[in-house]
């Protein structure tokens, strides 16, 4: 099986629902077939939550941080998945243990490393940790299930 299989920001909207502005990711690379994936997010000083998250030290809020390691984890799923695409959504449905240890900032390019850890039926549990310059930067476990 590869395990270099890169998506695009077009492959990406293929497998997942988000549009902009909340499509937190840019690409994912490095995905293997039910287990890891690595999504990527540039961030830019244009982004509206910074307008207000704060104006006068803009930061990536860590519920966005947490977002797109669940949307890396959605696309791992729908790709790993060929019937799921298209027809099924995926909804985060929980998050433990998320620490945010350093801020993210415009500028940065976030790496998001996603494993799949297990599944039952419709349900996934995943650990994703968020990486800028080879420093962790936030760490969550999390879960999501297939609806529609």
């Amino acid at each position: 099986m590869n395990n270099n299989i890169s998506l695009n920001y077009d492959d990406i909207l293929k497998l997942i629902p988000h549009r902009y502005p909340f499509l937190m990711i840019d690409k994912v690379e490095n995905l293997e077939v039910n287990k890891k994936a690595v999504g990527i997010k540039m961030v830019s000083i244009n982004e509206e939550y910074f307008k207000g998250h704060f104006p006068e030290y803009p930061v990536m809020p860590g519920v966005l941080i947490v977002e797109a390691m669940a949307q890396t984890a959605a696309c791992l799923i729908s790709y790993s998945n060929k019937d799921y695409q298209g027809k099924k959504v995926v909804f985060l449905t929980g998050v433990n243990e998320a620490k945010f240890k350093k801020p993210i900032l415009p500028g940065n390019v976030v790496y998001l490393e996603v494993s799949f850890l297990n599944s039952r039926k419709n349900f996934f549990k995943f650990s994703g940790k968020a990486i800028v310059k080879n420093q962790v930067m936030a760490i969550a476990n999390f879960s999501a299930m297939l609806t529609v």
